[in-house]
């Protein structure tokens, strides 16, 4: 019997019909309760876990409601004052002008807390350091003209001096610059009392929010009588350079002698949905411990001139403490998608629980007894989504 071409199209899209009905369906699970109170209790006491982890771990220590923003972006201007009196000889009193290097207020700066001082040089010719390595010669032809001597004072004039230890004459500024050990003696004491005023200026741009060390309310009276001291004034921007050295696990005479590297650190730890609970926190570690490093030296020259118009020049080999203030942290705000995301995680390992569970009824607890039977309703056609479930399907067992 044949069908019209109508009939057939009608046919094949009702038939396309029942195979799309699978997708507006839902099937539901068939519950089992158990009367048995070590499988309860093992369950109960899986649910309360996984809420403190959520309460507990997440929410309270991780603080897993917010979201968090660790790019910070920092300025820093510092500013040293005190005096000290040197034994130098172009000056008995340093200022700030004198001892800090650079001065232009950055984030990494210099303090002198000793020296060498090597007076009175003019350009000139004379005899170069025999320590110098590379430098000795027996006969004038191992000194080239206008070589440059490497890591030396000067520049070889083509002579060799054997009545100097058989070294290169060098045209340079002499005298050569005195080689020696710091002395104890030349430390300026004075220096541990120095105070370093430490302005910070951070922003969080994910959060557009901006915030300062420095105390804005009653800032100049705060300022003016206030000196960094953790139990004190743990938010003081002021510290003084021996407090400094200490906090670092260190003495102020011995890194005095020959200088060091200290590292200030400002950690921001910013809880935004308490504005207030955004302030920094400071420490101080050395960083130059390593026993084959140690000590912080550099040179520089103060020059002169006299009526005459003879130029000459101090050289200073000085030693002192390195200062790098650096800056670091993160802040957090509320936000509702990790608050989902992470209840959302808790739940799902609750849902693990009950898995879990089954599979202790299943395989590892031992049958005793029915308490219960159960009774199965037996169906050729299969129920649809509208159908209710029957009482059959709740069964109750113990173990």
């Amino acid at each position: 019997m044949s069908t019209s071409p109508v009939a057939g199209a009608v046919m094949a899209w009702q038939n396309g019909q029942k195979r799309l009905l699978f997708l507006f369906e839902y099937t539901t699970v068939r519950y089992v309760s158990t009367q048995n109170k070590k499988l309860g209790l093992l369950y109960r006491i899986f649910q309360l876990t996984i809420m403190g982890y959520l309460i507990g771990w997440v929410f309270l220590k991780n603080k897993g409601y917010q979201v968090k923003d660790d790019t910070i972006e920092s300025s820093v201007v510092t500013k040293v004052k005190g005096v000290a009196h040197v034994n130098t000889i172009d000056a008995d009193l340093w200022g700030p002008e004198d001892y800090v290097f650079p001065n232009l207020g950055e984030n990494f700066l210099s303090i002198i807390t000793n020296f060498i001082e090597t007076q009175n040089q003019t350009l000139g010719n004379c005899s170069e350091d025999p320590s110098i390595p590379y430098n000795t010669c027996s006969k004038n032809e191992e000194c080239t003209a206008g070589e440059a001597v490497r890591a030396g004072n000067g520049i070889k004039t083509g002579i060799c001096l054997e009545t100097n230890n058989h070294t290169c004459e060098i045209y340079g500024w002499c005298p050569i610059e005195i080689r020696k050990d710091p002395d104890a003696a030349t430390i300026v004491r004075e220096a541990e009392n120095f105070t370093l005023y430490i302005r910070n200026f951070i922003r969080f741009s994910q959060f557009n929010f901006s915030a300062t060390n420095v105390p804005m309310e009653n800032r100049r009276s705060y300022l003016k009588n206030c000196l960094y001291n953790k139990t004190v004034h743990p938010y003081c921007p002021i510290f003084r350079l021996g407090d400094i050295v200490s906090k670092s696990g260190h003495s102020f005479e011995e890194m005095a002698l020959r200088g060091g590297s200290i590292g200030v650190l400002i950690e921001w730890s910013c809880d935004l949905d308490k504005y207030s609970d955004c302030r920094p926190n400071y420490s101080f570690v050395r960083l130059d411990n390593l026993s084959e490093a140690v000590g912080f030296n550099f040179r520089f020259a103060r020059y002169f001139t006299d009526a005459a118009g003879r130029r000459w020049r101090t050289l200073y080999t000085v030693f002192g403490i390195h200062l790098g203030i650096m800056v670091f942290g993160s802040a957090r705000k509320f936000s509702i998608i990790p608050t989902i995301i992470n209840i959302a995680s808790a739940l799902t390992l609750m849902a693990a629980g009950s898995y879990f569970c089954d599979v202790m009824l299943l395989y590892m607890m031992k049958k005793k007894r029915s308490v219960h039977t159960f009774t199965q309703v037996e169906s050729n056609e299969r129920m649809t989504t509208n159908d209710a479930i029957p009482e059959g399907l709740k069964r109750k067992f113990s173990l």
